[in-house]
């Protein structure tokens, strides 16, 4: 039987998320790297899959193929029945959940991918400096307000919500990854970085790791 295919990049936001998704729900599926420094997204054979040419896109074994992150997570959620949820049952958990998702996924993570940057630096001639200053500020943003809506609604256990990691951990690991990445002090952010540390010692989380990807280059 077909396996799911997984196109990606080792280093995106975006699919690292869904990696872990299908880690948590002991999915297979095999890693297609599409390479967006050397522009492997722009490729013909990739935008007829993907027409925004942009990653992730999975390929379900039955051949439905799908774009953004979050709602390739939401399929998986919908239709791998007996998999480990990674949304509570409750409807108004499952909104919380969501919310957390969606504040990292939404509001953060876009400002600082490959075509924003590119245009910040090409059209707009920014230094690679303020390239970078501009990415760290959005990350500290960002994580400030999650820190504090995780404080705040006393909801989060060991993860995001409750002794389980959700979709919430899904996206938010990545994020503190490229945090790390940009020089953010994440210790500013103690319930993130406690959530992060442990989310990171999980099979799950370890195998979706960007340096554990086939075409991770360091």
């Amino acid at each position: 039987m077909p396996r799911m295919k997984l196109y990606n990049y080792y280093r995106s936001s975006a699919a690292y998320r869904v990696r872990i998704a299908l880690n948590l729900k002991g999915l297979s599926w095999d890693h297609v790297g599409v390479h967006l420094l050397k522009r492997e997204h722009r490729n013909t054979e990739y935008l007829a899959l993907n027409p925004a040419g942009l990653v992730p896109t999975l390929i379900d074994d039955d051949g439905t193929t799908l774009t953004q992150s979050l709602a390739i997570i939401e399929y998986l959620e919908e239709t791998k029945a007996g998999t480990p949820p990674l949304l509570p049952k409750d409807p108004a958990a499952r909104a919380y959940v969501r919310s957390l998702a969606m504040a990292l996924a939404c509001d953060v993570h876009p400002l600082n991918n490959v075509r924003v940057l590119n245009y910040i630096t090409g059209e707009l001639g920014a230094t690679d400096a303020q390239k970078s200053a501009w990415i760290a500020h959005w990350i500290e943003i960002g994580l400030d307000a999650f820190e504090k809506v995780l404080l705040q609604s006393g909801l989060s256990g060991q993860f995001c919500y409750g002794d389980l990691p959700t979709m919430a951990d899904c996206v938010l690991v990545p994020q503190v990854f490229s945090a790390r990445r940009f020089n953010v002090d994440v210790s500013k952010f103690p319930r993130v970085a406690a959530i992060e540390s442990l989310c990171n010692t999980l099979p799950a989380f370890i195998g979706a790791h960007p340096k554990n990807q086939s075409d991770f280059a360091p």
